[in-house]
């Protein structure tokens, strides 16, 4: 007669058989699953290893391009802008190494820098916009006319272009020495503009810029660098907005004015003038401003060339 004993120890021995299997069977798929993850592991380390080699690869021929074009770019530009006279405007990001850059590159070309504006963070500050087109105002040499439109940047590229270019009708200054030197130590004062001393005007001008504004009204800063460009550019002979990488997205000056078809059919940017060959389309692209032609040059998806094409 089977007891209830028996019926207890039999279904013990049943479950501890199961809990051994369990463990058993758990192990082995464990050492399986360790063994997969070990292998995935290794494949995913050496892609690391390749991109990284890629990577380097990549860099050591950007490193070499630059270097063939900071060689070549004076020879591709020479005589290109020679007796013209031409103007540095630059932000307050724009690298210092960019500007000397390209001003041996205007040298090299033939041209004669007559001076440097430097913008200041408070010039694109929104807080400030009212303080900025109210100065302005007052600044503006007598017999001159500033533009219509009521947006800062507008405003003060068009009393700019009255101090720091010259007539493209009759090359001559737009506003007397003690006009300009009072505006400009007007803005200074203010803290909008920090000026090199003896600026003269010019018959072409570059703004410089850095990548994209970031933080707080970065599209609203962005916005008044360009607006800013686009006027200055109707008040001579030419202009270029150029920047560096980053400038051509939304939040960049180039961006911006790369999304207004008014802007671009008249004002030329180049998005890559942190790099020799950049340097030397700014040249490529003043001279073609000095032939009544603009384009977008560079190497961001809204570009559309690398540089300025033969005359049509």
């Amino acid at each position: 007669m089977i007891s209830l004993r028996y019926h207890i120890v039999s279904i013990t021995a049943v479950f501890l058989a199961l809990a051994v299997g369990v463990v058993l069977g758990s192990t082995a798929i464990s050492g399986r699953l360790l063994s997969g993850l070990s292998d995935e592991k290794n494949s995913l380390a050496q892609q690391v290893n390749d991109l990284q080699n890629d990577r380097n690869a990549l860099n050591a021929k950007l490193t070499e391009a630059d270097k063939f074009a900071a060689s070549v770019g004076p020879l591709a530009v020479k005589d290109g802008l020679t007796d013209r006279t031409v103007v540095l405007v630059t932000t307050s990001d724009a690298r210092p190494s960019d500007r000397d850059a390209l001003t041996g590159m205007l040298k090299s070309a033939g041209a004669s820098v007559t001076g440097e504006i430097q913008l200041t963070d408070a010039f694109a500050d929104p807080s400030r916009g009212d303080q900025l087109r109210d100065l302005v105002a007052r600044l503006q040499p007598a017999g001159s006319q500033l533009p219509t439109a009521g947006d800062p940047g507008t405003r003060a590229g068009g009393l700019f272009g009255t101090l720091l270019l010259l007539n493209p009708s009759n090359n001559q200054a737009q506003a007397t020495a003690d006009e300009a030197a009072a505006a400009l130590a007007g803005l200074s004062n203010a803290g909008f503009v920090k000026a090199t001393s003896g600026v003269k005007p010019a018959q072409l001008a570059i703004v410089l810029t850095g990548g994209a504004a970031i933080g707080d009204s970065a599209a609203d800063r962005a916005a008044t660098i360009a607006r800013f460009a686009t006027q200055l550019d109707r008040s001579g002979a030419g202009a270029v907005l150029a920047g560096a990488n980053g400038s051509a997205n939304g939040t960049g000056a180039i961006g911006v004015v790369r999304a207004d078809t008014n802007a671009t059919s008249i004002l030329s940017t180049v998005d890559n003038s942190d790099t020799p060959a950049g340097q030397v389309v700014v040249v490529m692209a003043l001279r073609e401003q000095l032939e009544g032609r603009s384009g977008r040059y560079g190497v961001a998806g809204n570009a559309e060339a690398s540089s300025p094409g033969p005359a049509g």
